[in-house]
Order: C-alpha cells, then structure tokens, then sequence
C-alpha cells in the first residue's frame, strides 16, 4: 500500500485558494482513499490537535496495513475561520478527497458540516465540541467523535454543582461552541439546584486579556467562574486569574473544556486541583499505554490526548468500513460510508469498545480528572487522578432529546 505524507497549506489570509491536489491516473484515483485532516495549525487550538492530530491520522493508516488499496493523507489549516474551512472542505472534496477529518472551532465545524452533506462526503468531526452537529444540525454525512458541550457539562458542570459551587459567572468565547458550552452547563447547573450570577462573552480569537472579564466574575460573588473556551484562551484565563488571587479569595475555576496539553503548559504548580473531564488519558489502561507508547516516534515528546487521538480511533473505523463495502462503493456515497461506519462496532486501544448512533453520535465513557499536585506527579505527563467515571450509553444527551431529523420516533 502506498502512504504519502503530503502536507498542503492554506493560504494568507483574504485568499483561500490552494494548490491542486496531484492528479491521478483514473485508474489509481479509482484505488486511493484521499484522508484531508483539517484543523488548526498555526493558532489558539494549534497545541490540542494541529500537527500532533495529523501523525496520530498517519499512525491509524499504518496500523491499519495493506488491504487493497492506497491511503493518503493531507492536511490544511483552517485558521480558525468560517468561510477558510468551508472554501478548503469545496476545493478538497471537489478535487477527489473521501473524508475530512478534525475540524476544531465549531463555528468551522458546523460549516464543514454543510459542505460535506451538500456533497454527499463523508465527514468526521473530531475537533468541535458543539453538541448541535448531532442534534438539530445533524447530517446523514457526519459522525460526531469522542466529546461534546453536553457530556462536558454533565461530567464536569454537574461535579462542580454536587461539590457546593451552586453559583455560577461564565466567561465565554464568542462563537458557537462557548454559546453551546454555557448553555450546556446551565441546563446541568439549574437541574442541580444552583444559579447563574452573570456572563459576559469576549472575541474569538482576538482575545489574550482577560482581566477584566476576572473582575466582572469577582464582583458578581459567584462561588465558580465557568471558563467556556479551549486551548490557549483557557490557559490565559487560568494563569491570569492566578496573578490577580482569585481562587485565593474561595472561587473555584471550572475548566469547562481543558486538554493535557493544556495542563502541560500551565505547569501543576498552577493547575493542581483543577477538575476537568476527557474521554481519553494515556495512562488509563494498558490499551490506552500501549497506543500511547507506539505514538512516540511521531510525537515525540508530547503524549496524545482526548482530540489528537481520537483522529487515530476515527480513521482506524473509517478504513475498517471502506475496507468491509469496497473502494467503488465508497466513492459513490458519503451516506452509505457513515451507515457502514454504524453498522460496524467500534473497537480501539484509544477508546476501547463503542458505537456510533443513529444520531451520529460515537459513544464513549466520560472521565472525571483532577490534576495532580507536584509532589504526587511521579514524573512528566503523570497529571491526572481518576475521580469518576461516566459509562458511554449515559455520557451523552439522549438520542431523543437532542432534535435530531436522522432519529426515528
């Protein structure tokens, strides 16, 4: 089998044109599975997936051998940006490629989303957390992987309630998925007993200070600030409120939606104590080690976590059900790819057994952290203690509460 590793760039920005893919012969084109992984390589979620999300894609297409036909993957960044993905996810499909992959930033997601149904492509989101993509936004064409605003508010939001933080102040990106990440946890915050003192939503991704958005949260007297963002934004946010004393003062901080990277930069004498949830941790299990430890050589010195390695989970099935219908038939239906993709269960050393729902939905268990302290980590990436565990069948919203028009009465 043949595996090329091109990488291909978007251009500057104002312009999202990008080069040609190399062509094809029919006949090879006929026999090759193009794979574009599209996500952020260059900003505020770079560290979360980007370039590490890329090798754990070309992990996945090693693993997964010869069978017949040939692989290649490319990659793009989207920048963040709306109208970036979706002239990208065009160019890409129309130029032969069968599955996008990634896609953080869930205003980009949900655009993708489009594109790839418009197309009849197969899509498989990764990246976005906005639990819309399986409810009322949901495609016939998309499979939602590994976690959601939902499952991120029930796990986390819903510790924080029963821990006493019955009083909560958002600070929010502004954009689909800090929308869906806020409303998310106030469902689970006032289902619980508690109360929302305030929020206040700050530009995506032109923000890096967010001392004033401290102070609002400070003066509201909430016993918790809900941090609704990711990847760099939550990083400052945490180091921030550190510099100004908050949590000094008896506030905690909800991490709402927070990566081992994420922890790996703050350090733990700064982030000890944090509370979080992810769907995957590399010291898990000895499946979740063993996946981890054939990841080195690609990632070097930094350990997979919840959003790089679920794009090894997602290509290992998506190659599985190209392999069980056929090159031919996968070409003709982006459709018919996903239903493979249902039909088959789900199995890996990242996330173990599962499925995918009619909704789109790829379930998996849910898992309550909280970052070690510096004296109980016994050396680098050893950051999370266990406190609790979600099963996948209740991780996520009920299927038939989300809207969604793939889900029969």
């Amino acid at each position: 089998m043949s595996l090329t590793r091109r990488g291909l760039i978007a251009a500057s920005v104002g312009t999202t044109m990008m080069p040609a893919l190399p062509r094809l012969s029919r006949a090879q084109a006929a026999n090759t599975i193009r794979i574009g992984v599209l996500n952020d390589q260059s900003g505020a979620y770079r560290d979360i997936s980007g370039p590490y999300g890329v090798e754990c894609t070309r992990q996945a297409v090693a693993e997964f051998g010869n069978k017949g036909f040939n692989i290649e993957v490319i990659t793009a960044d989207h920048q963040n940006k709306p109208d970036v993905g979706v002239n990208i996810a065009r160019q890409w499909y129309d130029q032969g490629v069968d599955m996008i992959l990634d896609v953080p930033t869930s205003s980009v997601g949900l655009a993708v989303n489009n594109v790839a149904r418009e197309k009849n492509k197969a899509y498989i989101n990764t990246g976005s957390a906005t639990s819309d993509l399986t409810g009322a936004q949901c495609s016939p064409n998309t499979v939602h992987w590994m976690y959601d605003t939902y499952m991120l508010a029930k796990s986390t939001g819903g510790a924080m309630v029963k821990a006493g933080g019955d009083s909560w102040f958002f600070i929010t990106a502004d954009y689909a998925f800090g929308h869906a990440l806020e409303r998310d946890t106030t469902t689970f915050v006032r289902a619980a007993g508690g109360r929302v003192a305030g929020s206040v939503k700050y530009p995506f991704p032109a923000t890096s200070d967010f001392s004033s958005f401290l102070v609002q949260a400070q003066a509201s007297r909430a016993k918790v600030i809900g941090l609704a963002n990711a990847g760099a934004d939550t990083i400052n946010s945490i180091k921030q409120a550190a510099e100004f004393g908050v949590t000094r003062r008896g506030v905690k901080l909800a991490a709402l939606l927070m990566f081992l990277p994420d922890v790996h930069a703050l350090g733990l004498q700064t982030a000890q104590g944090l509370v979080l949830t992810e769907s995957f941790y590399w010291d898990l299990n000895d499946r979740t080690r063993a996946v981890s430890e054939r990841l080195r050589p690609r990632l070097k010195d930094v350990r997979p976590n919840m959003a790089s390695i679920a794009n090894y989970s997602a290509t290992l099935h998506y190659l599985k059900a190209i392999a069980d219908m056929g090159v031919a038939a996968s070409k003709t239906s982006g459709v018919e790819v996903i239903n493979r993709m249902k039909a088959i269960p789900c199995d890996d050393d990242a996330f173990g057994a599962g499925r995918i729902r009619e909704d789109g939905r790829k379930l998996c268990p849910s898992y309550l952290f909280e970052v070690k302290s510096p004296a109980e980590s016994k050396g680098a990436w050893d950051y999370y203690k266990l406190l609790q565990t979600t099963p996948a069948e209740e991780a996520f919203r009920p299927m038939n509460e989300g809207g969604c028009s793939l889900v029969r009465s």
